[in-house]
């Protein structure tokens, strides 16, 4: 098993960064799998809410979409699967207090509170730039992967300012939650 973060501020002793975005963490998890051929993956960060869930609140998610704002004022296309479901990975979350949910990725971090509550009304519930970009590799290579997640803020007017207070809270109930569903790993 090989735990991914994004890197930069989300730095861990327990994951390996793979960058910020899309773009970055598409190349080096590319080049890391190819290097180092891992069985499984989990990716670790921090999320936005676009609504139904609370600040420091734990997401697990499997599945993820890459759905950009123009999508709702229907001034874009896509001819790409903008929704995939990861290669399902055998870890057990039962002792968290977790919600399983859909997690949006776009490499811009939505601060619109009703462009929010469209996401939501797709069962969308909260975004990470990366998660994404890492189900679609691991998809890929056919490596069962998932993502663990601990929200900072809401997506709103306060969402960086919001991000920033709670950044370092967040970042230790991931690990502390992390390590209890890896100890589970079958």
């Amino acid at each position: 098993m090989k735990i991914l973060s994004a890197g930069h501020n989300e730095l861990f002793d327990i994951a390996t960064p793979v960058g910020i975005g899309l773009i970055q963490s598409s190349i080096t998890l590319t080049q890391l799998i190819l290097e180092q051929k891992p069985k499984s993956l989990i990716f670790i960060g921090t999320a936005g809410s676009y609504g139904s869930c609370k600040p420091f609140d734990l997401l697990i998610s499997h599945t993820a979409t890459n759905i950009e704002t123009g999508f709702f004022s229907n001034t874009c296309y896509t001819p790409i699967q903008n929704k995939i479901a990861s290669i399902p990975l055998n870890v057990s979350c039962e002792t968290t207090n977790s919600v399983s949910c859909i997690i949006n990725s776009s490499n811009y971090i939505t601060t619109n509170k009703p462009l929010g509550i469209k996401y939501e009304n797709l069962g969308i519930k909260a975004e990470n730039m990366e998660f994404y970009a890492i189900l679609t590799v691991a998809k890929k290579f056919n490596i069962p992967a998932m993502g663990i997640f601990v929200v900072t803020n809401y997506c709103d007017n306060n969402a960086h300012t919001d991000f920033i207070k709670n950044h370092e809270k967040a970042k230790s109930i991931l690990i502390e939650n992390t390590k209890k569903i890896v100890s589970q790993y079958e």
